[in-house]
């Protein structure tokens, strides 16, 4: 019997968050994933740098590269989007960086006569982590879930003031 090791490879690490956003799936997927370029900087403020790779339009294919702060130092990435449906996904991976973005926008209408709700939910994919970091990895996960937790309530609070 072969023993297969798994020593060069490793499970991702995810962090997932959701949050009811009153506005409709048009407005939020517009804001997320139609204008990212635009405002991916304004929830994300540890990003000093974003610059799109193929033109402002967003489309699946299309790259990007941004500049993060990190720790006190400067971590650039290139991601491109892997998947973008009008008003429900919009996925971004790193292509020289293991993680992926993932944005799903659901109308939580029930009601038309009442004002619209659409649910955000945010999924950050740390795709592997360095043998080094295994020990570390429920700190990671927490802080990766405290990411996420943040990242809808900004999105949701930007959007809310951008109605008003």
């Amino acid at each position: 019997m072969k023993m297969k090791l798994s020593f060069g490879t490793s499970k991702p690490v995810s962090g997932e968050a959701s949050v009811v956003i009153k506005a409709n799936s048009e407005e939020v997927f517009s804001f997320v994933a139609e204008n990212f370029f635009v405002n991916y900087s304004k929830w994300a403020p540890e990003v000093v740098e974003l610059e799109p790779l193929d033109g402002n339009k967003v489309f699946v294919g299309a790259k990007g590269r941004q500049v993060r702060e990190d720790n006190e130092s400067l971590v650039e990435s290139i991601f491109e989007l892997i998947e973008y449906s009008p008003y429900s996904i919009f996925i971004l991976q790193g292509l020289n960086s293991p993680y992926k973005h993932t944005y799903l926008i659901e109308s939580e209408d029930k009601d038309k006569d009442k004002d619209a709700q659409t649910r955000l939910t945010f999924k950050f994919d740390l795709l592997e982590i360095e043998i080094f970091m295994r020990p570390f990895e429920k700190l990671i996960r927490v802080a990766i879930e405290d990411g996420a937790e943040n990242t809808v309530e900004k999105i949701r609070d930007l959007i809310s003031t951008q109605r008003t």
